[in-house]
């Protein structure tokens, strides 16, 4: 099963305020292992950056000028997550900025029921206590040293293992489907396991005989 992790950062919080993305960063997971398959642009938004989003990412509008627009890589996007489940945290933040990107060009909007909201699935999970990024890091202690600021692949990779924790797996899943991907993938599976020694028959009687002497010596 392939998913995508994905993030964006705008210009500034609504869209009915004219705000648009500036980055837009996308990670593949084949059964919850990252692959190579990786989206990532930063976007001229032709439109001037907030001083708070600024804050927040530090992108600078003399940054972002030179940038491909939207309508300029909007197929590739469209390609790279077709037919696979979306993972965002608070995707109806990102979802609304990127629908409104498509209405823009007058391509179809992504749907919700192609989403999976690690937000919700942490308020339900958590129901009382901090659900930021940052604070499911710190919950189930990922390293997130590197968000100095809000970028959208390192906060997809943060996102990625966040999200295999929150659905309650500790270690990557594998889907055994035919010989040749059973032999791959039962290598992969031994580098999580310890290798077990048979003991054998002469080295028990060694280890009986060795034990009787111990208690011998230290107890009679």
């Amino acid at each position: 099963m392939k998913e995508i992790v994905l993030d964006t950062e705008t210009t500034g919080l609504s869209v009915k305020d004219g705000h648009r993305i500036v980055e837009i960063g996308c990670i593949e997971l084949d059964n919850l292992i990252p692959t190579k398959n990786v989206f990532h642009c930063y976007l001229n938004p032709e439109r001037k950056v907030s001083e708070s989003a600024l804050k927040i990412h530090g992108y600078t509008d003399e940054f972002l000028s030179g940038k491909k627009k939207f309508i300029d890589i909007a197929d590739d996007f469209l390609n790279f997550i077709k037919d696979k489940k979306i993972v965002i945290h608070n995707a109806e933040f990102d979802i609304g900025h990127l629908n409104n990107e498509l209405n823009l060009i007058n391509k179809t909007n992504i749907s919700k029921d192609n989403v999976i909201d690690t937000l919700e699935i942490a308020r339900n999970k958590f129901p009382g206590s901090s659900i930021s990024l940052d604070a499911l890091c710190k919950r189930f202690r990922v390293d997130n040293s590197r968000r100095i600021k809000h970028t959208a692949l390192v906060d997809c990779e943060l996102l990625a293992k966040v999200y295999i924790n929150l659905i309650d797996q500790k270690e990557p899943i594998f889907e055994f489907q035919d010989k040749k991907s059973l032999e791959k993938k039962s290598l992969i599976m031994n580098s999580y396991s310890k290798k077990i020694i048979k003991i054998t028959k002469e080295e028990l009687e060694e280890h009986s005989s060795f034990l009787k002497k111990e208690l011998k010596k230290n107890y009679f």
